[in-house]
């Protein structure tokens, strides 16, 4: 009476099991997960190890505001450079320019007064007239030219100094005192915004004894 049906008993083992996933499903849908997350290229988890910003899988991170700043500003700060020393340089040529225009303005009265005695006529005026006129433009040019900024070395009874002087020829000095001193100047020296144009040729005194 109390006989177990075989096929009840196989049912109700087999119940639970096709309430429950299938053995294996879950392992299967974890697989599946895995799989899809590598499909997707996530930096974070197909390279764990990855620099934060660094560029995976050929793909480029966007530039940051602040860098773009920086870049507009060393461009900007290297403009305004160019255009300073561009306008620099042409001052300094502007300059330059206007100074010699000042010099050469100077000169032109004594450049005149040249003109004027180099066409005189020979058989009406005397030497003497000739002479008085050359040193009228001789001081208008040295005083045009020393306002500019020259110096004349014309070092007569000074002592010899090989850094002005030139020494073209000697002469016996009457005395010690007279050793190395100048005695006579062939070529005077000239000195410009204080370097130095042609040393004064000199005849120097030399003691012997």
């Amino acid at each position: 009476m109390h006989r177990r049906d075989k096929h009840t008993d196989k049912r109700a083992d087999r119940g639970p099991m096709a309430a429950d996933q299938p053995l294996g499903a879950a392992d299967s849908d974890d697989a599946y997960a895995r799989g899809a997350t590598a499909e997707t290229g996530d930096p974070a988890m197909s390279d764990p190890g990855a620099p934060h910003g660094a560029a995976v899988g050929g793909v480029t991170p966007p530039v940051s505001s602040e860098l773009v700043e920086q870049r507009e500003k060393y461009l900007r700060l290297a403009a305004e450079y160019d255009n300073y020393r561009k306008r620099t340089a042409r001052e300094r040529q502007e300059a330059g320019a206007r100074g010699q225009a000042d010099m050469v303005k100077q000169l032109i009265d004594p450049l005149d007064d040249l003109s004027r005695f180099a066409h005189l006529d020979a058989a009406t005026v005397d030497a003497a007239t000739v002479v008085q006129g050359a040193e009228l433009v001789e001081r208008k040019m040295l005083k045009a030219l020393t306002a500019a900024g020259l110096q004349v070395i014309d070092p007569v009874d000074q002592a010899f100094d090989p850094a002005l002087h030139e020494a073209v020829a000697t002469e016996p000095a009457l005395s010690p005192e007279d050793d190395h001193v100048v005695a006579r100047v062939y070529q005077p020296g000239y000195i410009f915004a204080g370097q130095l144009l042609r040393p004064a040729r000199v005849v120097v005194k030399q003691w012997n004894g």
